[in-house]
């Protein structure tokens, strides 16, 4: 039986970086949520559709 991962869930990624902007967690932790919450399948598909972050 083969392991299905979840499709990413932005909320997840967005309260993981919250709580490592508030000093919650550990950078192991907050790295660990992030990975669970999919985002290198996010910056594979950001990558693939050619987009580029834009000046602030």
């Amino acid at each position: 039986m083969a392991f299905e991962r979840p499709a990413p869930d932005l909320t997840k990624l967005i309260a993981a970086w919250e709580a490592w902007e508030k000093g919650e967690e550990m950078p192991g932790k907050v790295l660990a949520n992030l990975k669970t919450a999919g985002l290198a399948e996010i910056l594979v598909e950001l990558k693939s559709t050619g987009w580029t972050p834009s000046a602030s």
